[in-house]
């Protein structure tokens, strides 16, 4: 299996500051499948400062403040990784995303306009069923990825998104090869049909607990299935 890489583009020199060489890296770890390969992304700071076009100063700067938000962990004598989580913490962090995103469900029905309700619609618009959505496999799945990130969203409130942030560079490769896996697609499409009905009919707790129910099936899938994470 190829190794993950980073898909950097250099910045301007001239412009460059802590926070924008911060951003650039986290954008690019949250890109990432970071469980693709057996073992865990290394950072490599001399890699990416010649990526970026900046020194090692700002790079080892950003890394130290990944560090502190949980998403790197730097090693002696070894260096900089992309952390991963083990089986009992992901479905540890299912559980919370779960909280969240219902929590943010029922925030949407009160604070989400009727067309950004729609537009989650619109996402799923050229997938009728499942064998639609199985030729388009690979665009399924992203569409599936923006779709709970637009729930968490629609709750407008900046501290559930930013909590969910925390949480989403390991739930995105999880729900991206579950997706795959099972009768996971034929239900996520059943599933999304009915929340995105009761977030349009504003019914509270009903999207509250079609969501939690749809990310209680995620859970049950990766403790009964995904070994991969031992």
């Amino acid at each position: 299996m190829p190794k993950q890489d980073f898909k950097l583009r250099p910045l301007n020199v001239d412009i460059v500051l802590k926070d924008k060489v911060y951003d650039a890296l986290k954008t690019a770890i949250l890109a990432m499948d970071i469980y693709a390969d057996e073992d865990a992304p290394k950072l490599d700071e001399r890699r990416l400062a010649e990526d970026l076009g900046v020194s090692r100063t700002p790079i080892r700067e950003a890394l130290s403040r990944l560090e502190q938000e949980g998403l790197v962990q730097n090693i002696p004598r070894r260096g900089a990784f992309v952390v991963r989580k083990t089986k009992k913490e992901i479905l540890e962090m299912i559980c919370v995303w779960s909280a969240l995103e219902g929590l943010a469900a029922r925030m949407a029905t009160v604070r989400a306009s009727d067309e950004e309700l729609a537009g989650l619609r619109e996402m799923f618009a050229t997938f009728k069923d499942s064998e639609g959505a199985s030729a388009h496999i690979d665009e399924y799945s992203d569409k599936n990825i923006t779709f709970h990130q637009a729930i968490i969203k629609l709750s407008k409130c900046d501290l559930l998104v930013e909590i969910a942030e925390g949480l989403f560079i390991h739930m995105r490769p999880i729900r991206s090869r579950t997706i795959r896996e099972g009768q996971r697609l034929r239900n996520s499409i059943v599933d999304h049909m009915h929340i995105i009905e009761a977030l349009e009919n504003r019914d509270a707790e009903l999207s509250e607990k079609y969501v939690r129910e749809h990310t209680n099936e995620l859970k049950e899938h990766v403790n009964d299935y995904v070994d991969w994470l031992e």
